[in-house]
């Protein structure tokens, strides 16, 4: 298992380092997450090379043996870097529950909205059943009104025909009159017979004339009845109206919401166009910005392959002893050192050297790899999809970065390296001085590096200052780019905003549209029920008015058939009298 630890370091001789011991810290667990553990401390003969308080990354076996030790700086970084990404992502993962949440209220708050309106839809269609059903109620009333009205016309038409036959009988009773009269005209006289005959007459002529008074009195129930149903009718044309006026309303309303929405969609019109114009030089510039880091790179590239070939050849330099690196080394501490110390002290920097360049080669090793990883990722993205080059790409970019900070770290530990290089040298000369023993020294094969790191130097400075120039341009461009993005993402916003504007007019431009389509359908089902029922009405009404004025016509007549009678009965009374007298 994974540990992380402290190097600790008990007291001890000036030379032996004192006994090594590690501090567990924590420990990684299956899900490669990390968790503290409480403090245990085991001993390691491997960590008396390292620094007291060092941190390193150890692994130990079940037995609580070390199985592989190593610093824990590099480690260390990538998993902060991990880590790093991780709340990245957990913030965009984060942003984007934020997005859907707001868009899932604004969803219910529609949706809420509409199931209201679904409510009122609903109650208008409740109260139009209803008055659907005192419609037709109403309409049945209509119709035993119309029969009644039927059955009172049936009654006035025999009344009239009675009046008819009246009339017939009261002028056949006239023309007997006159031919009596002519008679009489003819005779002197008229004997009790006759006059008997006479009196009989006009009694029959008397009781001849109608009497009108019933059905006067059906015609005012009949009126009223028509009148009801009037004022039944009047209320379904007061909301006839009313809703008419509604509809009024609405048609405005549709009108006015049909100007604002098309008004949006100009707006719209014009922002996607600026937009667009936008993005294409957005895109321009994302353009020559990948270019110029693509160049950027290369130089990187070459400046590291400066960086390392300088550190080969000052290697090369200092193991031939052209340059003397910055060591500080104390000769006269070391001539007045014990014999047998001083040999402790080379094995002991021996043994350290060789952990540290065991492992420079391995994090050498690893910088390897990630070149390898790195080229093998642009060969992904090179022939990735498009909807996979995004992913690749990202990789490729933390990859790099891994490997900016590995090299830069190697810088210092290949300096290190030579430093402790040349301090065992210094010690390993002083050794051979005092064993005895002359220093190896291969004069002849001694070449002159000076001048090539000096040249590789004034290489490296000068792409240096073309790598910080370049760097300086992409991050101008960079910022043109940020600031492009910003705009056109609040413009998008914005766009998104009155799309969303439009939307909602357009819904609400349909919803109204349904409603003024019911509205009208319900004034037409309005007209089509209530018109008819209104004509009849009228017509009823018109009807009675027409047979009132014909019964009053008939009772005029009755009236004048009475006075002629009476007229007659005087006369013929008088004529009697005269007749007896004589």
């Amino acid at each position: 298992m994974l540990y992380l630890a402290e190097v600790q370091k008990q007291k001890g001789g000036l030379l032996s380092g004192g006994k090594a011991e590690l501090k567990l810290l924590a420990c990684q667990r299956n899900d490669q997450s990390w968790s503290s553990i409480p403090d245990e401390v085991i001993t390691a003969e491997e960590a008396s090379k390292l620094n007291d308080g060092a941190l390193v990354m150890v692994e130990l076996s079940p037995q609580r043996q070390v199985q592989r030790i190593q610093e824990a700086g590099r480690p260390l970084v990538n998993i902060l870097q991990n880590y790093s990404r991780q709340v990245e992502k957990f913030k965009a993962k984060e942003e984007e529950i934020d997005q859907w949440k707001e868009s899932l209220t604004f969803q219910a708050q529609e949706l809420s909205r509409r199931e209201m309106d679904m409510d009122d839809r609903l109650a208008q269609l409740q109260q139009l059943e209803d008055e659907c059903q005192n419609i037709d109620a109403e309409k049945q009333a209509v119709e035993a009104s119309r029969a009644e009205f039927e059955r009172l016309k049936e009654e006035i038409e025999r009344n009239r025909q009675e009046l008819e036959g009246a009339w017939e009988h009261l002028r056949g009773e006239q023309r007997r009159l006159e031919e009596h009269q002519a008679e009489y005209q003819q005779v002197s006289f008229v004997d009790a017979e006759r006059a008997a005959a006479l009196r009989e007459l006009v009694d029959r002529l008397e009781n001849g004339v109608p009497n009108v008074d019933g059905v006067v009195e059906h015609l005012g129930f009949a009126f009223e009845m028509v009148d009801i149903q009037q004022q039944l009718l009047n209320p379904h044309w007061q909301k006839f109206e009313q809703r008419k006026t509604e509809v009024e309303q609405q048609q405005a309303e549709i009108e006015s919401l049909l100007a604002e929405s098309t008004e949006i969609q100009n707006e719209l019109q014009l922002s996607e166009t600026a937009l667009n114009h936008q993005t294409s030089e957005l895109q321009d510039s994302i353009a020559k910005l990948n270019s110029k880091q693509e160049h950027l790179g290369i130089l990187k590239g070459y400046l590291r392959y400066q960086e390392d070939m300088y550190q080969q050849v000052h290697s090369l330099a200092a193991m031939s002893g052209s340059v003397a690196l910055n060591t500080s080394c104390d000769i006269e501490a070391l001539q007045s050192m014990s014999l047998e110390e001083l040999e402790q002290t080379v094995q002991d920097l021996r043994e350290k050297l060789s952990i540290d360049s065991s492992f420079v080669n391995d994090q050498e090793q690893e910088l390897k790899y990630k070149q390898e990883t790195i080229e093998d990722l642009k060969q992904k993205v090179s022939q990735a999809a498009e909807s996979d080059r995004a992913v690749y790409e990202e990789e490729l970019e933390d990859e790099k970065d891994l490997y900016q900070m590995l090299n830069e770290t190697l810088v210092g530990q290949r300096r290190n390296l030579l430093q402790h290089q040349d301090l065992l040298r210094a010690h390993q000369t002083v050794l051979l001085q005092r064993q005895g023993k002359a220093p190896s020294c291969d004069s002849e094969n001694h070449v002159d590096l000076k001048p090539i790191l000096a040249q590789i130097e004034s290489q490296r400075l000068a792409q240096s200052e073309e790598v910080q120039n370049l760097e300086s341009e992409i991050a101008q461009i960079q910022a043109s780019i940020d600031l492009a993005q910003g705009t056109i993402a609040s413009q998008a916003q914005e766009m998104e905003e009155q799309r969303q504007e439009l939307k909602v007019k357009q819904e609400n431009l349909q919803l109204l549209q349904t409603a003024l389509a019911e509205a009208k359908a319900i004034l037409e089902f309005y007209e089509e029920e209530l018109q008819p029922i209104q004509d009849n009405v009228d017509s009823l009404r018109h009807k009675l008015q027409a047979v009132t004025s014909s019964v009053t016509q008939v009772q005029e007549s009755g009236d004048s058939q009475l006075q002629a009678v009476n007229e007659m009965r005087q006369a013929l009374m008088s004529f009697i009298t005269q007749a007896e007298l004589a």
